[in-house]
């Protein structure tokens, strides 16, 4: 019997030539520039912040960064995947840019609500999209008032809306006693506001007559709390503003507000005590507020 040929019995495959190079070892130098600078671009992309021009900030970017990983991707013959990849990324976030600046575009308002923005809601970090919510909800109207016309009369006027002064000067008076001025960007009707809730009604204790030719813009009482109803975060947001105009408003009348016996009061507040000026100033310990109408030592 002969022996099995071995060498002819012999199965093995030999393997095909591959058809794109191989990557058989690591690179001895570091890559190119356009790959160091995509990183850059991708690392100041995440450092982007919220609201409308975060979001531009963030895709801009983005965008540039994954352009130059494309265009590293490109060249190096071993990176199929890397390149499809990075395109597919670069043509999602140039489509995040476009949708950003239109939508960034179709927010606009008219001049005086820019300023309102800049000068009360800005600074607070109140996105448009929130603001376009609080302007919606005035219907974008601008009321107007005319010198030595009022807009609130004392005991007679109901408090049914928030408005604020976007330019001119208001006059506060109380029994035809002066108390302060009401200047632009700070609002009309604060502390009435501030003291009713919303199931309650009430009447002016002041009078607020204008100067000069007067704007402003007013929120009807109802519509404000169903806008605050739906959005927790513009209520909070008008709180805040609301009682920080109050706080100025009480500062200012600490130190002008005197009656002809040189006690301070103020009657747009009626809770607070009434005491001379002189006896207030040399206190050193904290004043209880008394009931109403009763005598202060």
């Amino acid at each position: 019997m002969e022996p099995p040929d071995w060498e002819a019995m012999n199965f093995t495959v030999e393997p095909a030539a591959p058809g794109y190079p191989l990557c058989e070892e690591w690179k001895d130098g570091s890559e190119g520039s356009v790959f160091h600078l995509a990183n850059i671009f991708l690392f100041f992309g995440f450092m982007g912040g919220s609201g409308f021009y975060g979001l531009l900030y963030l895709f801009t970017f983005l965008t540039l960064g994954f352009f130059c990983s494309t265009v590293w991707a490109w060249s190096d013959p071993c990176t199929t995947d890397s390149f499809l990849w990075n395109f597919a990324l670069f043509g999602v976030c140039l489509g995040q840019v476009l949708h950003v600046s239109y939508r960034l575009r179709s927010v606009s308002f008219e001049k005086d609500f820019q300023e309102l923005y800049l000068c009360m809601f800005k600074k607070l970090g109140v996105s448009l999209t929130h603001f376009g919510k609080i302007v919606a909800c005035c219907d974008g109207d601008i009321h107007t008032l005319e010198p030595d016309h009022c807009f609130a009369i004392e005991g007679k006027t109901a408090i049914d809306k928030l408005s604020v002064l976007l330019s001119g000067r208001i006059r506060v008076t109380v029994n035809g006693e002066f108390l302060h001025y009401i200047y632009p960007f700070q609002f009309l009707d604060s502390p009435e506001w501030d003291s009713l809730r919303p199931s309650e009604e009430g009447v002016f204790q002041v009078t607020l007559r204008a100067d000069n030719p007067c704007r402003y813009v007013a929120w009807r009482r109802k519509k404000l709390y169903l806008l605050f109803a739906k959005h927790r975060y513009i209520a909070k947001v008008f709180a805040l503003v609301v009682r920080n105009d109050i706080a100025e408003k009480l500062y200012s009348l600490n130190d002008k507000a005197f009656d002809k016996a040189g006690h301070r009061y103020d009657l747009r507040l009626p809770s607070y005590c009434h005491m001379p000026g002189t006896e207030l100033e040399k206190a050193d310990v904290f004043l209880q507020v008394p009931v109403q109408g009763e005598r202060t030592a």
